[in-house]
């Protein structure tokens, strides 16, 4: 499951903003800033898109623990 962190890492990594992202998802910017801010969460269906757009973008994401023994979630670029 994406955290907002790792959506707000992956548009960073990607040079990208809300608009961009809300496009390429097929998504409202409004679902994208609340998400990132904590202010409300995504649908199932929504946070697919939102994975799918990302990492058709290069993006790669890093399950918690995944990167080091202490690590946590994040993101990298292809």
């Amino acid at each position: 499951m994406l955290s907002p962190e790792q959506v707000r890492m992956a548009r960073a990594a990607l040079k990208i903003g809300v608009r961009d992202l809300a496009e390429m998802a097929s998504v409202t910017p409004a679902t994208i800033s609340r998400f990132e801010t904590g202010k409300g969460g995504m649908h199932a269906n929504t946070m697919d898109a939102v994975q799918k757009a990302l990492e058709a973008s290069g993006i790669v994401f890093i399950e918690d623990g995944a990167a080091s023994a202490d690590g946590g979630p994040g993101v990298r670029v292809k």
